[in-house]
């Protein structure tokens, strides 16, 4: 939508239905955000008193009273009586709800038909619910009213809302957080199997796709102005697939960035064009994706110098810009600092070998062109396992070509569907959780940190850094909030801990702690059956994690019991 005012374009999501004929389309602008200028900001002191341009306008205020969400029409079909009538079939009669209408104005009994003026029924079976709320709002400032400071003679006003389509998830994905209600952990092993199925079949690369989630649902700035990511880089010998997959879980971001490898990933100088004689910084494709994903590509077609840059800018969350003082007509030169806030995802081909000494230990991954430091600085590793060779291959071919010749079909029975609009609802519900970690969960990331440190440490002098602590937080917390929880469980912690496990050993071997290396999908789930042997492995691995800190974490013995 464009508002010619400010040459600026409004962020909306529009929604059309299935087209018949030109009468049956009902566009829904569901705005996600408005220009930051007052026009487009009501303010309840200073409420308008002419008549201006209809717009869309934020408010904000202190909600006093709200009802309980009830059921509203969106849209009703009728049919006209008169059997010889061309209306009486079809959908020629369509009401839609409007903005400030009121239900009758949608369903009511005295509509005419537009050809025969014979009266309309309607067909209750086309009918569209939706849900509706009424909040009233006041001002702020209104709470000094009940402060202990001095009153004065000012009087707020509360002004009521309408608030129709409450935020939430599809009818899909409710029915499958019923139908999963017993297990925490099938909702979120199902969502991450059937995700981007248009790109790679159900059941392939599922560990991938459940971090491309976390990612997703991770990152975002909280109340606090505190920003939080996860970082993600894959190792795989199939980088068309999953290069593509990383481009389409991207279409799902607030805010998604796909860097060029010609461009500038951070920033850049040049000089003021408008005769100001300094320098003119411009923002790279990294400061861009700020609030959003940055994604790399495939890291193998960047310098080392480059690399290099990557590695500093993870670590310290920052990207440094020297300006000469000569060069822009300063006495002195400048170091300018920006906070780089969005998460990475790269990948690197494992097909091409790095000659690393280290690769020949137990456990550890093919990282190509990507040195370990540069690795361990990205967090959480993935590796895109090809367990199954030439099936693997068939399987994806196969379902290229379902995609190319039979568009409309289930690509699997036993696999659930949801469209990438579900996914996007999905993301956005998540993303808006405030989560917290109970005491459990606090006890099995704390108590593998410090395990997991002694044991490398006394057996490959591999330092855990405190930043291992941030991403089990992040792992655990992201789970928690794409299973549409708000209190992080002690099996958020055991994903997030197997997860964590896998991409450290990935990096540096394997340690006392034995897991697998697909741990979180250790099986197929394509049936009832592979679900309840997933759930029973990782109940087996939850109390192997329980074993491994009471075994090498000092004190464990106070906060976890043997058995």
């Amino acid at each position: 939508m464009y508002a010619p005012d400010r040459n600026k374009y409004i962020d909306c999501h529009v929604t059309i239905c299935q087209m018949i004929a030109p009468f049956e389309v009902n566009v829904i602008l569901k705005l996600t955000h408005l220009p930051p200028f007052p026009e487009y900001m009501l303010d309840l002191c200073s409420f308008p008193r002419g008549y201006g341009l209809m717009r869309p306008v934020s408010m904000e205020g202190l909600v006093i009273a709200m009802t309980r969400v009830t059921k509203y029409t969106q849209g009703a079909r009728f049919l006209c009586i008169n059997d010889d009538c061309p209306c009486s079939t079809g959908f020629h009669h369509i009401r839609v709800h409007a903005p400030g209408a009121t239900e009758s104005a949608t369903v009511r009994n005295h509509f005419s038909c537009m050809i025969c003026s014979s009266p309309l029924k309607e067909d209750v079976k086309f009918r569209v619910l939706g849900d509706k709320q009424l909040v009233e709002l006041i001002h702020v400032r209104a709470l000094d009213g009940l402060s202990t400071h001095q009153q004065n003679s000012l009087r707020y006003q509360s002004v009521t809302l309408f608030l129709r389509d409450p935020l939430q998830v599809s009818a899909s994905f409710q029915e499958l957080l019923k139908a999963t209600t017993g297990s925490p952990w099938r909702f979120s092993a199902i969502v991450a199997q059937c995700f981007g199925s248009d790109v790679a079949p159900p059941g392939l690369y599922s560990t991938l796709k459940l971090g491309l989630l976390l990612s997703l649902v991770q990152t975002r700035a909280d109340a606090k102005d505190k920003f939080n990511n996860l970082d993600l880089l894959v190792a795989t010998t199939d980088t068309l697939i999953v290069d593509r997959l990383m481009t389409y879980s991207l279409s799902l971001a607030c805010r998604g960035v796909r860097h060029q490898a010609s461009g500038e990933m951070f920033a850049s100088m040049s000089r003021d064009e408008h005769g100001a004689g300094t320098a003119n910084i411009h923002a790279g494709s990294a400061l861009l994706a700020t609030g959003g994903i940055c994604m790399l590509g495939d890291l193998g077609c960047y310098k080392k110098d480059r690399l290099d840059a990557i590695q500093s800018v993870l670590e310290s969350c920052t990207v440094s810009v020297f300006i000469p003082g000569k060069k822009y007509g300063e006495d002195a030169d400048q170091h300018l600092s920006f906070p780089v806030q969005c998460s990475f995802w790269a990948l690197t081909d494992a097909s091409r070998r790095s000659g690393r000494a280290d690769c020949a230990i137990l456990g550890t991954a093919e990282m190509g062109p990507v040195p370990v430091q540069l690795a361990d600085a990205f967090g959480l590793v993935i590796q895109c396992r090809d367990m199954v060779g030439e099936q693997t291959l068939l399987a994806q071919t196969i379902h290229t070509l379902q995609q190319a010749v039979q568009l409309q079909q289930p690509l699997d029975s036993s696999c659930w569907e949801f469209s990438t609009q579900d996914y996007q609802e999905l993301v956005a519900l998540a993303q808006s959780l405030q989560v917290e970690l109970s005491p459990g969960a606090e006890k099995i990331i704390h108590g593998y940190y410090m395990a997991s440190r002694r044991a490398r440490t006394q057996s490959q002098v591999v330092k855990m850094s405190v930043a291992s602590i941030k991403l089990l937080i992040s792992l655990a917390e992201a789970h928690c909030k794409l299973c549409l929880r708000t209190r992080v469980l002690e099996e958020d912690a055991v994903i997030a801990v197997l997860l964590c496990e896998n991409s450290v050993t990935l990096k540096h071997g394997a340690s006392a702690l034995v897991i697998p290396p697909d741990a979180v999908f250790p099986c197929d789930l394509g049936d009832m059956d592979g679900l309840h042997r997933r759930d029973v492995t990782l109940d087996e691995l939850h109390q192997n994690i329980l074993r491994f800190i009471y075994t090498y974490a000092p004190g464990a013995d106070t906060y976890i019991t043997e058995e």
